[in-house]
């Protein structure tokens, strides 16, 4: 294994693992995000403490954490498409269990968004515009994101199948992103789970 690929591996996983909610909460509230809420570390519990203005930044950046390795540390290492993809999943593992907060983090979703932006561009627009739908119209985060994960696959197969060859390892990515999301599933099932817009309230999707 060489240097650079230690380092861009290392570098993916601190960069994920960048607790951004955390440190803005604790910035602007001086509380703990573990401690309110649903205790998750993602966007959506964030914007349900501090509203738009701080999630929307927020939720980029996260997403950043995946498109970099992606786009800039798989290519300085020398990796190919499919190195590149897995490095930016090193970053998705980073924000879901991050060494800066006890292992904990988010549910990877805008990481992981990251990653697609950065591999498929024009997938990425089209799983962008399933969640707004979804979440618009049934008022859930949560089912925005898994139903975005599951068209992610056959949208990148249609719209870019010269990216064909991560398809496989997109598809592993969306089904890990649906089970950070087995507890919103069975909100969902129950009824129980919260809607988006209501600030305060303990379920988050990400």
């Amino acid at each position: 294994m060489s240097a650079r690929l230690v380092v861009a591996i290392l570098g993916a996983y601190l960069l994920g693992s960048i607790p951004t909610s955390l440190l803005v909460v604790r910035a602007v509230k001086g509380i703990d995000l573990r401690k309110v809420g649903s205790g998750n570390l993602g966007a959506t519990n964030l914007y349900r403490q501090l509203g738009f203005a701080y999630a929307i930044p927020v939720a980029l950046f996260d997403a950043l954490k995946g498109a970099i390795p992606v786009a800039v540390l798989g290519p300085w290492a020398g990796l190919g498409l499919v190195g590149s993809f897995l490095l930016g999943v090193v970053a998705v593992v980073g924000h879901a269990f991050s060494i800066f907060a006890n292992f904990k983090g988010g549910k990877g979703v805008a990481t992981g968004s990251g990653i697609v932006l950065g591999i498929a561009p024009w997938a990425y627009l089209v799983t962008l515009l399933v969640w707004v739908v979804t979440v618009r119209f049934s008022g859930y985060v949560s089912l925005g994101s898994i139903v975005a994960a599951v068209v992610l696959p056959p949208a990148v197969l249609l719209l870019q199948p010269d990216r064909h060859v991560v398809v496989i390892w997109l598809a592993a990515l969306s089904l890990i992103i649906i089970w950070f999301h087995r507890a919103n599933i069975h909100r969902l099932l129950n009824g129980t789970e919260n809607r988006f817009g209501k600030r305060g309230d303990p379920a988050a999707s990400k």
